[in-house]
């Protein structure tokens, strides 16, 4: 074989390759945030989020990054394994798109999409037109690939050793793994089964043996999700387990129904192809992704019981030991819900700095050495989530996301910054506990009042905050005005009954002192707060 044959087939392969990742991430980045919401509203009901998972990743045209998608969305708990269950089902027929679109061999119309792509890549200004623009090119792109290779593999035939190989692959466990193996380094079973449906073409390989091939690259497809999930929770973990699992169990009823029938079932799709063998193998990888689907669909419940005795128990932390929740610790699950992520750990954040401002009130009054220790302790644990966040925030500023989500990015810096803050003023009450043990500083029961009166009136408004933030719930939104205005007033009112109290004699300067920083740094802390709930209202368009 000459390198020439080689070496176009490489380039063909790569401009492929290349193809669907333009037209995967740029669907990704037009509407990856837009589909994420469709996703994670229509999947209560396990039949509608298979629906839903079809359209959605014969949209995406990627059914690993549909699955690593999942994943990310049940290790930040927005979606419950029976949910995910259904969306992957629905993924394993949606990723059979584009060996459907390959078997129509478009390659001749592919010019016309490559210069209406780059039209729209290189002039034109909008940057959604931009983005459609990439799918767009990465289309044309894609078949330009497919018809080096048709060229390239049509000249195979005349290579005695290539024909006699091939031609000597009968073993079906052998066809399996190959399949796998090919799929796992190439990470993705359209591409697989395309390389195979023009094999099939050039009379390179049998459809007996292509459906074996079919079925191993069914399993190879689910390599993604499973890498991604290392870095997850457990529940993430069972997520990728369910894709492995249905695949595993499909691929195990189909070879025993091609023991049974292989050649009768050759002969239908033969026949329903119209004697195109790359037709046939394209329908071959949509029906039997069908088929699994309607045969393991009623047993999905058991699927997902079955994924706690493969991975079993419960996900613990080392005492004392700081971690993330919801972002993975060494790796971007997944570009498309990364916002999504950090904005469940900003949650997570926030919700641990009010209950220590809460904290830090009660030992303030109460004086509580071992209260005061847990506020400092938690205190640290924020400023680790501060950093962690952070650095996740500028990884995920470098990379490709969807247009939405990249509007999104300064306002999460400023958040996490907000979020830290108030837990300062946690830790500053702290302190004035140590002090007021240290030099025996006494509150009058009028200034404990005032006091825990606006700890009532910030926590509040910082309840209402992080609500909108996390669920772009806008119920509260005038509330929160009212409330920032409330302790304004009540900030200024209340540093006056100070001074009438230390001019009364009924207040030590050095507990005074103590009540005047309180109170000012309560009144920041309803300034942060409003900065949290209005961080949802600066990213939207204008």
């Amino acid at each position: 074989m000459g390198m020439d044959i080689v070496l176009s087939l490489i380039g063909g392969l790569g401009f492929f390759l290349y193809g669907m990742k333009l037209m995967s991430d740029g669907l990704e980045k037009a509407a990856g945030a837009k589909l994420r919401g469709i996703l994670a509203f229509f999947t209560e009901n396990r039949l509608l989020g298979t629906l839903v998972g079809m359209v959605f990743c014969a949209i995406i045209q990627s059914s690993s990054a549909t699955t690593v998608m999942v994943v990310s969305f049940v290790n930040s708990g927005l979606m419950s394994l029976n949910q995910a269950a259904g969306v992957i089902m629905g993924a394993n027929i949606g990723t059979t798109i584009t060996s459907q679109l390959v078997a129509f061999n478009l390659s001749e119309v592919a010019p016309l999409f490559l210069i209406a792509g780059v039209i729209m890549v290189q002039f034109l200004k909008r940057p959604m037109v931009n983005k459609i623009g990439e799918v767009v090119l990465g289309f044309g792109v894609l078949f330009m690939g497919l018809s080096i290779m048709a060229d390239s593999m049509s000249t195979l035939k005349e290579v005695p050793i290539i024909v006699s190989a091939l031609a000597s692959l009968r073993n079906p466990l052998l066809a399996i793994f190959m399949g796998f193996v090919i799929t796992a380094v190439i990470q993705s079973s359209s591409v697989t089964v395309s390389i195979l449906l023009l094999m099939a073409q050039q009379g390179l390989l049998g459809l007996g043996i292509c459906f074996y091939i079919i079925l191993g690259c069914n399993i190879g497809a689910c390599t993604s999700a499973l890498l991604a999930s290392l870095s997850g929770r457990k529940e993430a973990k069972r997520a990728a387990m369910i894709h492995f699992l249905f695949n595993v169990i499909g691929t195990l009823i189909m070879v025993a129904v091609l023991f049974v029938g292989s050649g009768w079932l050759e002969t239908m799709f033969m026949e329903i192809s119209g004697g195109d063998i790359g037709r046939a193998v394209a329908n071959a990888h949509t029906l039997f992704k069908v088929f699994q689907v309607i045969v393991l669909f009623p047993f999905s419940g058991w699927i997902v019981k079955l994924t706690y005795l493969v991975v079993p128990g419960e996900d613990q932390s080392a005492e004392g030991q700081y971690e993330l929740c919801y972002i993975g610790k060494k790796n971007i699950f997944s570009p498309a819900t990364a916002v999504v992520e950090v904005t469940r750990e900003l949650e997570r954040m926030a919700e641990m700095a009010a209950q220590n401002l809460n904290r830090g009130m009660q030992c303030l009054i109460t004086l509580d050495e071992s209260e005061i220790d847990e506020v400092y302790r938690t205190e640290k644990y924020i400023d680790y989530l501060n950093r962690a966040i952070t650095d996740y925030l500028v990884k995920v500023s470098q990379m490709t996301i969807p247009v939405d989500d990249a509007k999104s990015i300064g306002g999460l810096f400023h958040v996490v910054n907000d979020i830290e803050r108030i837990g300062d003023h946690a830790e500053n009450m702290a302190d004035g506990a140590k002090m007021r043990i240290s030099e025996n500083l006494f509150f009058s029961s009028a200034a404990e009042k005032e006091m825990e009166q606006m700890l009532d009136k910030v926590l509040t408004i910082l309840s209402f905050s992080i609500d909108m933030f996390s669920h772009n719930n806008r119920e509260h939104l005038d509330e929160i005005l009212e409330l920032e205005n409330d302790i304004d007033d009540m900030e200024r009112s209340l540093q006056q009954s100070h001074v009438d109290r230390l001019t009364r004699n009924e207040c030590t300067p050095g507990a005074g002192m103590i009540f005047s920083d309180v109170i000012s740094g309560l009144e920041r802390v309803a300034d942060h707060a409003t900065n949290i709930a209005f961080s949802i209202l600066e990213e939207d368009p204008e």
